[in-house]
């Protein structure tokens, strides 16, 4: 009997791990999302403002980014620094970021925009900016709701289990 409540208290505690992981990939998403809104905006206003070198200036943004919008702006930075296909890079990078897709598809467009005269770079960065802006809105709208559901998944699935192995 002893061993079966211990059983049960693990899947539970599980099942609490689980919620916490879910709960942690999204909190991860909300603030790279957060974090690449803040970096257009100051891109924007530098790109408008100090006209600062892309490589300088993606080096700075990523010194005040959370891991996932620093590693991608130091990997365009180096790649711009290199000569390298900036488009064809950027892209790549935002493959790997934990975005939704079409907020990825929007960055990633970004990356070719970034190319050509002052105008057009601030145009790029303010419309990407507003879709992610869009974005986190609608994110944070259903938050509430979305941590909800997924806490009475996991707690429900577990409780299951348990009784399933009682």
């Amino acid at each position: 009997m002893l061993t079966k409540l211990l059983g049960g208290l693990f899947v539970l505690l599980g099942g609490g791990l689980g919620r916490w992981a879910q709960m942690a990939e999204r909190r991860r998403r909300r603030d790279t999302l957060s974090d690449f809104i803040t970096a257009l905006r100051r891109m924007g206003e530098s790109v408008r403002m100090t006209r600062t070198p892309l490589p300088v200036l993606l080096e700075r943004l990523s010194a005040d980014c959370g891991q996932d919008a620093a590693v991608f702006l130091r990997g365009a930075a180096e790649a711009a620094r290199q000569g390298e296909d900036l488009p064809a890079r950027w892209r790549r990078l935002t493959e790997t970021l934990p975005l939704a897709e079409g907020d990825r598809t929007a960055l990633a467009g970004l990356g070719r925009d970034l190319q050509g005269d002052e105008e057009k770079v601030c145009k790029a960065i303010l419309l990407v900016s507003i879709r992610l802006e869009q974005s986190a809105t609608e994110a944070e709208g259903t938050r509430r709701a979305e941590e909800q559901r997924v806490s009475a998944l996991w707690f429900s699935a577990a409780a299951l289990l348990v009784i399933l192995l009682i």
